[in-house]
């Protein structure tokens, strides 16, 4: 059986080489960039909300494999959520980076392996850089 520390590299790494959601959407969208000036990655996120759910989302930039993994990642695990939903989603998984908690690490699918990303703690801006730019977008909400 491969160790966990393997299999969150994995996933990482299959994120990264196989980006979901990567793209742009076709208004109408609101659309947010997120920079970390420290190490150059840069995030584009749009989205398309309606009826207070998430309808569509996609991502676009550059960046190191972490920082692109981790918006493949969130383009999935947003995608159909409420606005609460998502609003949790992001604290449960700027926490879990920041190692802040674990909380219930076992239901958040592939976005588990970002928690091996806290014992780098100068990759922690990559991993949060997408989370940290949909919470900016969603401000835009009325």
């Amino acid at each position: 059986m491969m160790p966990l520390n393997e299999l969150y590299q994995e996933i990482i790494l299959d994120h990264y080489r196989q980006p979901r959601g990567r793209g742009e959407l076709e208004p109408p969208k609101i659309t947010q960039e997120g920079f970390n000036p420290s190490c150059g990655d840069e995030i584009i996120l749009d989205l398309r909300v309606r009826d207070g759910r998430i309808e569509a989302v996609r991502f676009h930039g550059r960046g190191c494999s972490i920082s692109q993994a981790s918006a493949s990642m969130l383009t999935e695990a947003v995608q159909g959520k409420t606005l609460a939903e998502a609003h949790a989603l992001i604290q449960q998984v700027l926490g879990l980076v920041k190692g802040e908690t674990d909380g219930d690490i076992d239901s958040l699918g592939d976005l588990a392996a970002l928690a091996g990303v806290r014992q780098f703690p100068v990759r922690v801006k990559c991993a949060t850089l997408a989370w940290h730019t949909l919470e900016e977008a969603l401000k835009q909400v009325s």
